[in-house]
């Protein structure tokens, strides 16, 4: 069992950067691959980033390419995004989710993918 939790999100103006955090109890997280999602209002949830559990495999949505940073430090049950060069487009409520299945980026892309998830944390960038 993994218990997530997210911290780090808040008002941003546009071209800043905010860095998320999630938390993760359990003593087995580095058995697990890591990923962000995000639901804008009005949308569906949408796959971010991915990582492995030793953090040579990532992946990134196109649309965040280039701009976001996944990371983790699994001395302390910790996934980060970095978020640079924020757009409006970008305001969403950001989840992190977490599985122990082999890597599988088709999958990890998916919501089906993890199996444990946290309750998110706004993010919001203003024009």
């Amino acid at each position: 069992q993994v218990q997530l939790v997210e911290s780090g999100g808040g008002l941003v103006q546009a071209g800043g950067s905010l860095r998320l955090s999630c938390a993760a109890s359990g003593r087995t997280f580095s058995a697990y691959a890591m990923g962000w999602f995000r639901q804008a209002p009005g949308k569906e949830q949408e796959f971010v980033a991915a990582i492995s559990w030793s953090g040579t495999r990532i992946y990134y949505a196109d649309s965040v390419k280039g701009r976001f940073t996944i990371s983790r430090d699994n001395a302390k049950n910790t996934v980060y995004l970095q978020m640079n060069s924020l757009k409006p487009e970008d305001t969403a409520v950001y989840s992190c989710a977490a599985d122990a299945r082999p890597f599988n980026i088709v999958v990890l892309t998916t919501k089906g993918g993890y199996a444990y998830w946290g309750q998110g944390t706004q993010v919001t960038v203003s024009p």
